[in-house]
């Protein structure tokens, strides 16, 4: 099982960019797979990929992900390209839709119809990436603008028809959509004994375009923490799981609290969700069910955090993205180690 790290966030405002660098720097000795970036209302996916390029020699490069309505598809292949050519090919291109309330309170854009977007989106992405030149008639892209002076273009660039392509997806409609077009799928809100909830949605559009689950890589989040005081680790993860539940999204549009939904936790989801709408932060955190916490998150023993890495393997994860823990470079280094050796230890990945 491949190992990937994350970096960026809502949050992230690049004050402890240094300490990124070396984080990064050291995930690529290391021999870990992917450094995936992400943007939301912090740092933007691409700028700190550009120079990662920059300073490191092996590790893949990817976005985690690129907001579809913060740029064109042709802006987006584009920088896709060039991340490309200055990294060596060492660059992947993940997407997604965000949700309405970044899509239309942060870029202004229209967040009705986000998976018909999605598709025009990554056709003309594709399109743009095979070096053609861009003549497309959707129904939410139209190429050239039509009554204008602009003509047919393709980019000077060389092509990259290979550049993969991942999908951040969590709907049964858009995780289909993620099986019939990306190479590869960014998941989070991912519980090991209940994958079906995600892959079969995955496999039944891979079947669609004459493809299996095996030609879609598989990535999850994966929260690794290691401590004996189990019930101090289970405090410190519920409001983690409470923003999730309840802040990411709006009241009545939550995909991360739909997907826990859909793996048997509606009822706590539910109340988490109430509980954090009503402006009510702890108790939507003490609403928070232990078993639910130490499903989602691999933590605790290290005994336990074995058994849910064999668990997340297991269910067909071919990488896990670990999480950055530490105030420090040196303690989120020396955290990563350790998460590597677990999950090499468990999967047999020598690295």
């Amino acid at each position: 099982m491949r190992i990937a790290i994350s970096v960026g966030s809502a949050y992230d405002n690049g004050e402890n960019w240094a300490d990124i660098v070396e984080y990064v720097r050291a995930a690529d000795r290391l021999g870990v797979d992917t450094v995936w970036s992400a943007e939301a209302w912090g740092m933007d996916a691409v700028v700190s990929l550009g120079y990662l390029a920059a300073v490191t020699e092996r590790i893949t490069l990817g976005t985690g992900i690129m907001q579809i309505s913060a740029r064109t598809p042709a802006a987006t292949a584009l920088t896709a390209m060039s991340l490309a050519q200055v990294s060596g090919d060492r660059f992947a291109l993940g997407l997604g839709v965000s949700g309405p309330q970044v899509v239309e309170g942060l870029h202004g854009a229209a967040f009705a119809k986000p998976l018909a977007r999605l598709r025009e989106y990554i056709d003309v992405v594709r399109m743009t990436l095979r070096g053609e030149r861009l003549v497309y008639d959707g129904d939410h892209i139209v190429l050239p603008r039509p009554g204008g002076e602009g003509k047919p273009l393709k980019t000077s660039i060389p092509p990259k028809p290979d550049l993969p392509i991942y999908l951040a997806s969590l709907g049964p409609r858009s995780l289909e959509l993620t099986g019939e077009l990306a190479d590869g799928w960014l998941g989070t809100s991912f519980i090991p004994e209940h994958a079906d909830v995600f892959l079969d949605h995955i496999r039944a559009g891979a079947q669609r375009a004459g493809r299996t689950l095996a030609d879609i890589d598989i990535q999850v989040g994966s929260q690794i923490t290691v401590s004996d005081d189990v019930d101090d680790l289970i405090a410190r993860a519920r409001p983690r799981m409470a923003f999730t539940l309840g802040g990411m999204g709006s009241a009545t549009t939550n995909f991360y609290n739909d997907a826990f939904s859909r793996a048997g936790w509606a009822d706590a989801a539910a109340e988490v969700r109430r509980r954090w709408v009503d402006g009510d932060k702890a108790g939507a955190a003490a609403a928070v069910p232990d078993e639910l916490v130490l499903a989602a998150y691999p933590m605790g023993t290290e005994d336990m955090v074995r058994a849910r890495i064999r668990a997340t393997a297991a269910a067909g994860v071919d990488g896990v993205r670990v999480s950055a823990q530490g105030s420090t470079a040196a303690e989120q280094i020396a955290h990563l180690e350790m998460a590597v050796d677990l999950i090499r230890s468990e999967t047999g990945d020598a690295g």
